[in-house]
């Protein structure tokens, strides 16, 4: 059974990659690193790190060598950090290493969450119904970002040769992700940051249309169930079945309702593209969350165009793990990896029987593996939990 932790690169360039290939053996004994090679901005609390208590990663930034035979004619380019410069490399030395360290390793890839392209792009960006974009949102319907992503993972596959690659962030992201310093007065309910968040750039547009679908009849209505919502003196649910009964709230309103059904071909010809273009020696893994509806991604079919699904499920019960694990295991079949992914964050989890009680529950549901979220990012007393909780299943 597969077990593998997330971790940054930061963080193993901080600890030494003696001490992590001691803390993933030893004390969390897992048989996986999952290592971010494509991310995002933040600000990280580094509770081991005898260097610095936080890190400020660049934004949108890779953290591997490109080929630039691959990217020489591409219009969406890829930068380099900073820090694979004025640190290590830590991507070949774990590729290198995982044979006699007993560890796989995966390339953890953002794809679509990238702030510092929508910056420099913006005719590339998600749009909602007025035409505003979500500069940390890279569109799927756009040609130049489908190349992007798939040579970023075709340069990995190939260049390195990892075991799996993960990809994070390949369908439409919400209004709701948050940016910086974010102010709402409104009181935006959950049907109205759905609202906001539905694509309606000139990519999904033409690519709808081009398709039969009336996208601009969708638009329309989006539009006008958004200015009702901030006409409104309280916050007020027009749907008061969202998000429960999903899509099917919107069934009344023709032409968007057959939109949502239509957007998610976006997110899965992506996928397809990217494992078309993937060395064989590597496995494609989605990550993807419990509502992956909302960013129009369809989970069955995402699932035939790839190796499996990581679902990731960080507040739920063992029971409505359960419950999940079962439902998305129908969708995928017998012969799909399917993995959960669980948070060691206090918050999330604040007790080792509670991380037991929900990957052992994973496990009997059909589970074939998890998911640890993240190195780096917790105490050293804690990735123990792990190695209890792997003991446990065996």
């Amino acid at each position: 059974m597969r077990h593998s932790m997330w971790a940054y690169p930061w963080d193993l360039q901080d600890l030494g990659l003696d001490t992590t290939y001691h803390d993933y053996n030893e004390l969390a004994g897992v048989n996986g690193i999952s290592l971010a090679v494509s991310y995002h901005a933040g600000r990280f609390l580094q509770p081991r790190s005898l260097k610095r208590k936080s890190y400020y990663p660049e934004d949108g930034t890779i953290y591997f060598i490109p080929d630039e035979k691959l990217w020489a004619d591409k219009e969406i380019q890829p930068l380099v950090a900073r820090n694979l410069h004025e640190s290590d490399d830590m991507l070949s030395p774990l590729i290198n290493d995982r044979k006699q360290h007993g560890l796989s390793v995966s390339c953890w890839t953002v794809c679509l969450h990238n702030s510092r392209l929508g910056f420099k792009h913006p005719e590339h960006v998600a749009r909602n119904a007025f035409g505003d974009p979500s500069y940390y949102s890279l569109c799927p319907n756009s040609d130049a970002v489908r190349d992007y992503a798939t040579t970023l993972v075709a340069n990995l596959t190939h260049s390195y040769r990892p075991d799996i690659v993960e990809l994070e962030t390949i369908g439409f992201m919400g209004f709701d992700h948050g940016y910086h310093h974010e102010k709402d007065g409104l009181g935006l309910n959950a049907e109205d940051d759905f609202l906001l968040s539905i694509c309606f750039c000139d990519h999904c547009i033409k690519a709808a249309q081009d398709a039969g679908v009336d996208a601009l009849s969708a638009k329309k209505d989006v539009q006008n169930l958004i200015i009702q919502a901030c006409n409104r003196e309280t916050p007020e649910a027009q749907f008061p079945h969202f998000p429960e009964q999903r899509l099917e709230c919107f069934k009344d309103y023709t032409a968007l309702y057959t939109f949502l059904q239509w957007r998610t071909q976006a997110p899965t010809k992506i996928v397809q593209s990217i494992k078309e273009a993937t060395h064989p020696d590597s496995k494609i893994l989605v990550i993807e969350g419990e509502n992956a509806w909302r960013d129009g991604v369809d989970i069955k079919a995402i699932s035939q165009k790839c190796d499996g699904i990581i679902l990731c499920a960080y507040t739920a019960t063992a029971r409505e793990i359960s419950n999940i694990i079962t439902k998305i295991r129908d969708l995928l079949g017998s012969d799909k990896y399917l993995g959960l992914g669980v948070s060691l964050f206090y918050d999330h989890t604040p007790t080792a029987e509670q991380l037991s009680g929900r990957i052992e529950t994973a496990v009997k549901a059909g589970a074939d593996g998890v998911n640890y979220y993240n190195y780096g990012l917790v105490p050293q007393a804690r990735l123990g939990w792990i190695k209890s909780c792997i003991e446990g299943c065996d």
